[in-house]
């Protein structure tokens, strides 16, 4: 049996107005869901628990059979493992995106979660000033906090626990780690032309994450990759936003939790982490951006190359979600006729004609476009394949699976009803 697992992130959505009165995926043409939609079974599930942040990094933890109540610790130690930065039982990860931020009356907005999607090349260089300016700026921490390059704007800072520091060992020591399970902190791209004045982070630890924010504009605002970037009428990164802080979590390896091993074909360090964790292969593909202009077919070839030899194959696509956070409903719908066309109905052809295998569809979470943020809710699943009968819809979109009326909940069990053989 092969297992073919599509996840287009954000893909659920509300009706639109601009779509007459359709969700992303109802508007879309989608021939080859529809298609599994009509000889698979169709419904509901729930990636986010209450307690927990709307976010990829626990939907899709959830989406690959994990209960996140049990696993998620924060989302930068899953990005930490994408990189291979192992972290000791006192280090702390915390994710490090590069945004622009722009004064609005007398206060602030977050403009750009991405700085203008800036390039890894570029983010490498304002990363290393960061980590110059903190070693300035805070000499105290330069032995226990470091910034660390990722992806585009994609970025972390490290503590390390163990670290030389003979001052914050004296400070942990006393009082524990340097930040609290009570931080709290925002994502940045649910700021997205909002305020930022009431959204920096609270709790143990929160004043001196946002010093270190408030520190980098100066960091930032004269370095050389900036000034390129106005010139060249691209927006610059004004500042690092810190968010997404945790502990490393520990895993049950998915091979013993489920009885078979995986592959993940995705361009984002968080499901490359999720992976690493849950013990499965990564394959990187060339031309996959994370981004709208992801090579969408070069992931459906990548796919089915890794299907001749892995028993299930996970493609992650990125490109839902991002139109979802840019506000563009249009560019959501290309997408998903992208994911259709050169992902689902490749691969779907591909093991009809291979022998027995089952095909999962399903978003991790909503991000509406309304908001331009993620949110909790119902997103819909579709299952074919070998041994999976129909339910009676013809079409995969949220009506559809809500007309089913076939719900799977909690949303990590998901996996074991797929995999079930």
């Amino acid at each position: 049996m092969k297992y073919l697992l599509i996840i287009p992130d954000g893909a659920a959505d509300e009706p639109q107005a601009s779509l007459s009165g359709k969700t992303p995926l109802e508007a879309a043409r989608t021939p080859a869901l529809d298609a599994l939609a009509a000889r698979g079974r169709v419904g509901l599930t729930n990636h986010v628990p209450d307690s927990l942040p709307p976010g990829s990094e626990v939907a899709c933890m959830s989406l690959m059979g994990y209960d996140p109540l049990a696993y998620f610790t924060g989302r930068a130690p899953l990005e930490a493992a994408a990189q291979e930065i192992l972290l000791g039982p006192r280090d702390i990860a915390v994710r490090c995106n590069l945004v622009t931020i722009r004064p609005q009356g007398s206060g602030r907005v977050m403009e750009d979660f991405t700085a203008g999607h800036i390039s890894t090349a570029e983010a490498s260089e304002l990363v290393e000033a960061c980590q110059r300016g903190l070693v300035a700026d805070f000499p105290e921490l330069a032995a226990a906090w470091t910034f660390t390059p990722g992806v585009s704007y994609r970025n972390l800072l490290i503590y390390r626990g163990g670290g030389t520091c003979a001052a914050q060992a004296a400070e942990d020591a006393a009082a524990g780690l340097p930040l609290g399970a009570d931080l709290r902190t925002t994502p940045p791209h649910d700021l997205m032309d909002k305020p930022v004045v009431d959204s920096f982070p609270r709790g143990t630890g929160s004043r001196l994450l946002t010093e270190i924010m408030a520190k980098s504009g100066g960091w930032l605002a004269d370095h050389p990759v900036n000034r390129r970037r106005l010139a060249d009428g691209k927006r610059p990164a004004t500042h690092v936003w810190l968010w997404g802080a945790g502990r490393a979590p520990a895993f049950e390896p998915f091979t013993e939790k489920y009885g078979c091993s995986g592959t993940m074909i995705t361009a984002v360090d968080l499901l490359r982490g999720l992976a690493a964790l849950a013990g499965w292969k990564r394959r990187e593909v060339v031309g996959a951006t994370g981004y709208l202009d992801t090579d969408y077919a070069a992931k459906g070839r990548a796919a089915i190359e890794e299907l001749a030899s892995n028993d299930l194959v996970c493609v992650h696509i990125e490109a839902p979600d991002e139109a979802s956070h840019e506000g563009d409903a249009a560019a959501k719908v290309r997408a998903i006729e992208e994911i259709d066309a050169k992902i689902v109905a490749p691969l779907a052809e591909y093991l009809a004609a291979s022998g027995e295998h089952r095909i999962l569809v399903c978003p991790d979470h909503p991000t509406f476009i309304a908001t331009k943020t993620h949110s909790r809710g119902g997103v819909p699943f579709v299952i074919a394949g070998t041994g999976v009968g129909p339910n009676g819809q013809a079409a995969y979109h949220e009506g559809s699976a809500a007309a089913a009326g076939d719900s799977v909940l909690p949303g990590w069990t998901l996996m074991g009803e797929f995999l079930k053989r």
